[in-house]
């Protein structure tokens, strides 16, 4: 057998083998976080052609649109404590999803009838926060399903030994990255048919592709919801199977779930703790004061590293330094700014980038970010997770020079070597086909050492704090994003609707500037922090190897 086959099956039919029937369930749960980017692209059309808000208003409207991922905390140690009715959590997640996409399409089908409720503005800002309330719901339930569905015992009712178990759970993990990254796919493939044409249609026939998608989006919550609907019937198939054998009520339920010896105490500073971080987030929400956003963060920082440091009390020292080690570098990672909608707003109108061709970079991204995981499973499992941040930041950081490139006519003159042939799309193609595989394999690590190493009882507690910490590093992201938006002034034309009046004037002039700060930052931030983790948690670890 050659290397490349070799290579072929232990990347690819290896996983492939691994697969079980039970692990469907919340691989559709996760399908469905994926699909839900079907309404990215329209979401910044409509923004774009409907509402003027500013691109520091979008950057602070993502803060708090990140902030519902915190609640995972307190929803997770309901759902170890509540192990066995966790589904329903789902069909509620699914009904805020559903109400924010009928939000966003009654504005589209009826915006007069919307307007003379509130203002098209607040409609949008519900919207934006219903959706990731839903979503967080969802998510925390399918982390908890992925444990489940992983079998403890073998079909003759033996334990499974700790080397499979380990691998299942990783495997499970990798499949639920892979769910996500395929659901973003086929939204991409989608929207290409969507929006084919779409630059010669009035604006009229585009408000309908646009109700069209928001349409088939109501899609999204069936199928998590079908997800649940299909674990209550392998789990009831699975009764009976192990019933006909002649297997007592007792013993089912150990096979099936939790034993008496794995049921979860409630955990007050966990439950309360996490409930107390979301009254104070809603009470600053509200709260009409300088930099609330500000103070939200650094108060809910502060809640999730005590929640951690009681949550890893148990742990012996060499694994807890390892998970803090781990979890600070990912957070550094994913806490790097973006430029915001202004750079979108740029390449929509600068270089022409329209709703098809915004579809199709879409497509091209997630199905490298696909086979970029394949790839690299063996290089995330083999080497520590300094050296995978070390190794993605450096790459990427190189891969954001044809974004600043292109601000100042690298473009151009490509093209008038290339006769036409490398120019601005053809620059972001290349460039995303390279950079999009990176940005999905820093989780895994992590997420796999959670579902192996984290006490049986308290999975979903653990996938719930650990998660909440690393997105609240998105939230940081978003406030980076807001404060360099509001250091580097970006504007949009706008015109009144009615009267085609210019509101407001297109000014990308710092542009320029902003993609090097972001581009800067996010090469310090994480390297800055492999050093630190180095010096701090990391190093203690090899201590105690010696």
């Amino acid at each position: 057998m050659s290397r490349t086959q070799v290579w072929f099956d232990q990347n690819i039919l290896e996983l492939g083998r691994q697969v079980r029937l039970s692990y469907l369930p919340p691989l559709m749960v996760y399908l469905a976080a994926g699909i839900s980017g079907l309404t990215g692209i329209v979401g910044t059309f409509f923004v774009k052609e409907y509402l003027g808000l500013s691109a520091e208003f979008l950057a602070a409207l993502g803060f708090w649109t990140m902030l519902p991922w915190t609640l995972k905390m307190p929803i997770g140690h309901l759902i170890d404590l509540q192990w066995q009715h966790k589904n329903k959590l789902v069909y509620l997640g699914g009904a805020l999803i559903a109400v924010s996409l009928l939000i966003m399409s009654n504005l589209l089908a009826d915006l007069d009838f919307m307007i003379n409720i509130m203002p098209a503005e607040n409609w949008y800002v519900l919207a934006a926060v219903l959706a990731p309330i839903g979503y967080v719901i969802q998510d925390t339930v399918a982390d908890a399903m992925t444990v489940e569905a992983v079998p403890r015992y073998d079909p003759q009712g033996r334990p499974v030994n700790e080397a499979d178990a380990h691998l299942a759970h990783t495997t499970m993990q990798t499949l639920g990255r892979v769910a996500i990254i395929g659901g973003s796919i086929l939204v991409a493939a989608a929207n290409v048919g969507f929006f084919s044409g779409v630059a010669a249609m009035t604006v009229a026939e585009k408000a309908g592709v646009y109700l069209r998608i928001y349409h088939w989006a109501l899609l999204v919550p069936l199928i998590s919801v079908a997800g649940v609907l299909l674990a209550s019937y392998q789990r009831h198939q699975r009764a009976c199977e192990l019933a006909a054998k002649g297997y007592e009520f007792v013993d089912i339920d150990r096979f099936l779930g939790r034993n008496e010896t794995q049921l979860t105490q409630v955990n007050w500073w966990i439950l309360g703790g996490g409930l107390g971080f979301v009254l104070f987030a809603l009470v600053m929400g509200l709260t009409d004061i300088p930099y609330n956003e500000e103070i939200v963060f650094a108060g809910s920082l502060s809640i999730i590293l005590f929640l951690i440091w009681r949550l890893t009390s148990d742990l012996d020292r060499r694994t807890r330094n390892q998970l803090f080690g781990t979890a600070f570098v990912i957070f550094a990672f994913r806490a790097v700014p973006t430029t915001g909608s202004g750079e979108t707003w740029w390449m929509i109108d600068e270089l022409n980038f329209d709703q098809q061709f915004l579809s199709q970079l879409s497509l091209l991204t997630s199905s490298l970010a696909l086979l970029g995981m394949f790839i690299f499973r063996r290089f995330m499992a083999e080497r520590p997770i300094t050296y995978i941040i070390a190794v993605l930041t450096v790459a990427l950081g190189v891969l954001y020079l044809p974004n600043v490139g292109m601000f100042y006519g690298v473009h151009e003159w490509t093209a008038a070597h290339s006769g036409g042939v490398v120019d601005a799309r053809f620059i972001a193609l290349f460039d995303n086909a390279l950079e999009s595989p990176l940005g999905q394999i820093a989780m895994i690590p992590m997420l796999a050492w959670i579902a192996h190493s984290a006490p049986e009882k308290l999975k979903a507690t653990y996938f719930a704090v650990m998660a909440a910490f690393v997105n609240l590093a998105l939230s940081l992201s978003q406030l980076l994003t807001k404060a360099l938006n509001q250091w580097f002034l970006i504007t949009r034309e706008v015109k009144d609707a009615a009267t085609g009046t210019v509101i407001s004037v297109a000014d990308y002039s710092e542009l320029g500037m902003l993609l090097i700060c972001v581009m800067i930052l996010s090469l310090a931030m994480p390297l800055l922090a492999i050093v630190v983790a180095g010096r701090t948690f990391l190093v203690k670890q090899e201590d105690d190897k010696e």
